[in-house]
């Protein structure tokens, strides 16, 4: 990876922090996107301070606000001619119904919204590459969502963890038309389910989640094994499908609706649509 970009959002916790690392100890010059400054600046010692060669740089932005995907895009593409890895692994599961500043709701925009908006605005950017790839975390919890086209704020009939899983559905439907959008490109986009992580990400939300993700933790896998699967299709250079899922590091079949790909093109087109109505 010496001399290759990396673009990872979400990196200063959990399995993001841990691919950082993972990739940057490979060679790789790093641009980590995070919320919380301190933190991205602690997962960028770490990266140097385990060697590497590569240089590590610290973009802020909340994610959550489609304004602030586009400062941090600008600030990307102002500074590199080139990038080699996009890996969109921000996400956040949020029990309460809340609407961003851009009057979305705060599931889907954080881990769909940011997801299709940043890719778009480096695209260009990607294609300079010679094989350049796009990875996207999702989850097995996909197969619990479904895409309700008439009720995509959640509206009408609220549940965190439906919201949490169809947003999920939704990284990998992404997934799917993306990579149909760059056949005969030099662009490669697969998706992944990382593993059931013994990380702060379901604690921090406390309630009922929070107390049955502590009670869970002896049996869940821990960040650096949770990240293995992201390192390797970021990295490894048999990954030559693309528009693929996997798991444990290897190819497994989603969900029936996760492969509709009239539901892909529509949800496409749906999200250009919120995207554009933000400046």
């Amino acid at each position: 990876m010496k001399g290759k970009r990396v673009v990872i959002t979400g990196a200063s916790r959990g399995i993001g922090r841990e691919t950082a690392k993972a990739i940057g100890k490979l060679g790789a010059n790093l641009t980590l996107v995070v919320r919380d400054e301190g933190r991205g600046k602690e997962t960028a010692d770490e990266v140097k301070a385990q060697g590497g060669g590569g240089d590590v740089e610290v973009v802020v932005g909340d994610l959550s606000s489609l304004a602030e995907v586009h400062k941090v895009a600008d600030t990307i593409v102002k500074k590199h001619e080139r990038i080699d890895v996009l890996l969109n692994n921000a996400g956040a599961i949020i029990m309460d119904r809340t609407i961003t500043k851009d009057g979305y709701e705060a599931t889907f925009a954080t881990n769909h919204l940011a997801y299709q908006l940043l890719t778009k605005r480096l695209l260009d950017t990607l294609k300079k590459a010679d094989a350049p790839r796009i990875v996207n975390v999702s989850s097995e919890f996909h197969r619990r969502g479904t895409i309700k086209f008439d009720d995509l704020m959640g509206e009408r009939d609220w549940s965190g963890i439906r919201a949490y899983a169809a947003s999920k559905l939704a990284n990998i439907l992404f997934t799917t038309e993306l990579a149909r959008r760059l056949e005969g490109t030099n662009v490669t986009t697969n998706s992944l389910h990382p593993g059931a992580i013994g990380s702060n990400f379901g604690v921090s939300n406390g309630g009922v989640v929070g107390f049955l993700w502590k009670l869970a933790g002896p049996f869940l896998m821990n960040e650096k094994d949770g990240a293995k699967t992201s390192i390797f299709l970021a990295t490894d250079p048999s990954v030559k499908v693309s528009g693929k899922y996997f798991e444990k590091c290897k190819e497994r079949k989603p969900s029936r609706e996760a492969r509709n790909t009239d539901i892909a093109k529509k949800l496409w087109d749906v999200s250009e649509d919120l995207i554009s109505r933000v400046g």
